[in-house]
């Protein structure tokens, strides 16, 4: 049976983790948020323009940058939860999944759209439930229909306390957006620890 997550302790081994590597990771987010939108202007077409070759080709190199910097961004938090010094190399170890990420995160985001269409409560449950495969992805290697059914089966019984932690992820990402904007460069590190954090204590009891 699964431990009760304890909303305080989560909290503060994110902001642990966040002060110990703090310039790093924000780091690496304004890094790649300069890099994404100078990509991103490249692809804007002129006014009565229309779509050329090389603006798909950007906008597909971007899908693929995109999805890249986001395991690997996990995989550095897990490195910094774990007291270990984030490494560059995690973003090659990480590409070995852009083939399960990709068409797992599209189906997430389509049983998301589908449940938040039946009254917002079937979606809002099918995204706390099914959340993790993101993470069963990057931490254990898993699958795409493996990690989806890594993350419904650690979450069972816990919907309401991670409804909780989804709000304290959603009022730190609005203090971000409030602090000059900037904030929000601070902001996502510390949510991404948080929901590091909050998978390995999910995963704890049922370690093998």
């Amino acid at each position: 049976m699964n431990e009760k997550l304890v909303y305080s302790d989560l909290f503060k081994a994110a902001w642990k983790g966040l002060l110990s590597q703090i310039w790093l990771l924000t780091g690496l987010i304004i890094g790649f948020t300069i890099i994404f939108s100078l990509l991103l202007l490249f692809v804007i077409p002129d006014k009565g323009a229309t779509f050329s070759f090389s603006s798909i080709f950007i906008i597909i190199f971007c899908i693929i940058i995109g999805c890249l910097f986001a395991m690997g961004f996990l995989k550095n938090c897990l490195q910094t939860l774990d007291g270990e010094e984030p490494q560059f190399s995690a973003y090659g170890q990480v590409s070995r999944h852009f083939f399960n990420f990709l068409p797992a995160y599209i189906l997430f985001l389509v049983i998301i759209t589908i449940g938040f269409a039946l009254f917002i409560v079937p979606g809002l449950y099918l995204l706390l439930r099914l959340q993790f495969f993101f993470a069963s992805m990057v931490d254990e290697d898993n699958g795409l229909i493996a990690s989806f059914k890594r993350s419904w089966n650690i979450t069972k019984g816990q919907t309401l306390q991670l409804f909780v932690v989804f709000l304290i992820q959603l009022l730190l990402c609005t203090i971000g957006l409030i602090v000059f904007g900037i904030g929000i460069f601070v902001a996502i590190p510390l949510i991404t620890l948080l929901f590091g954090y909050t998978f390995r204590k999910l995963i704890a009891p049922v370690a093998q």
